[in-house]
């Protein structure tokens, strides 16, 4: 989060959108400020979060269109936090300030646990499970249209990170910059689009973006990023989460096994929903490149750079190292 983000954000804020939702701001706890402000309640025994958008990050109409997508995946069958209405009966609160302005949602919190590192690494199940949620999300992707031109998400060279390497990563370094170019108008250039292969994904599917109830089913939330893109973006970003953990030279087999079994056991959930054609997979590289120059982007905007462990900083190094060269994280499609 940027400073100027974080200085802006004030007690008055944090009342005035809790009220909006009918929770009193001391009931709030405070769970992260990655892109927004992120606070969880509870109202009669069930768990909500409540999330504070910047208006600078994201505009009130593209909020809107997060919301508009999330209702139609629900009224689909898929597993999502759901938006929740506020009590002036709006899903969408915004807050006007002096110079910017907070836009104020809340949504219904996942139920399950997180399946974090390492135990992510070798869950074969979960890879299935993946494959079929996002395979669903796909197929109905194709048959969506916002409820209002005017709501429609960005599409995906409109990225956050991508619209702002200037203001984060130092000018001096000129061939991330020029790998980041270079890479967007090789994607944009080359790739063909129609509806079986480009649409509203999710955008950012992680360990950190869904939980696993009892029964197994996985409940997605975090629709910040949705954006249009293609399909093959949205397994790209999975299988970039789970191999990037694994580094340095002795990391590169590792990565790679990694790859061949999230692949394995992803596609045999995602085709259970979806097909998708080898011509795409083959595109992955492509896509595992943008994301780490995503990635990248972020940690430059929220890292504290004097105060890193040392994996964060060998991940820096390497990761800057593969952008400049212009090397994908993994690579078994060659």
């Amino acid at each position: 989060m940027e400073k100027e983000m974080i200085d802006e954000f004030s007690y008055e804020i944090l009342e005035l959108g809790a009220k909006s939702f009918g929770v009193a701001p001391e009931n709030l706890i405070h769970i992260g400020n990655w892109q927004n402000f992120i606070y969880e309640y509870k109202i009669n025994g069930q768990s909500y979060i409540l999330r504070f958008t910047p208006s600078p990050h994201r505009p009130v109409n593209k909020v809107k269109g997060e919301i508009d997508w999330l209702l139609y995946l629900s009224k689909n069958g898929v597993s999502v936090s759901n938006p929740i209405e506020s009590k002036n009966g709006h899903f969408v609160e915004v807050i006007e300030t002096n110079n910017t302005g907070f836009i104020v949602t809340s949504f219904t919190k996942a139920l399950g646990r997180k399946i974090g590192y390492p135990e992510c690494l070798n869950d074969n199940e979960l890879y299935y499970k993946l494959g079929r949620i996002t395979g669903r999300i796909h197929s109905l992707s194709q048959k969506y249209k916002p409820s209002d031109k005017t709501i429609q998400r960005h599409d995906w060279h409109q990225n956050y990170y991508l619209q702002n390497i200037g203001k984060f990563v130092p000018i001096n370094q000129k061939l991330v910059h020029e790998s980041c170019f270079n890479l967007m108008k090789t994607i944009k250039d080359s790739l063909p689009k129609d509806e079986t292969s480009y649409g509203l994904i999710h955008g950012d599917i992680g360990v950190g973006n869904f939980l696993v109830n009892e029964e197994g089913i996985i409940t997605l939330f975090d629709f910040d990023e949705a954006q249009y893109s293609w399909f093959v973006e949205d397994i790209a970003v999975q299988l970039y989460y789970l191999v990037y953990v694994y580094g340095g030279e002795e990391g590169k087999n590792n990565r790679e096994a990694q790859a061949y079994r999230f692949m394995e056991y992803f596609l045999k959930g995602y085709e259970r929903e979806h097909s998708i054609d080898e011509y795409w997979l083959k595109q992955i590289p492509l896509f595992l490149k943008l994301r780490e120059i995503i990635v990248y982007i972020g940690c430059n905007r929220s890292w504290d750079m004097t105060n890193l462990n040392q994996w964060s900083k060998d991940y820096l190094t390497e990761s800057k190292e593969r952008i400049e060269k212009g090397e994908p994280v993994v690579d078994i499609w060659k």
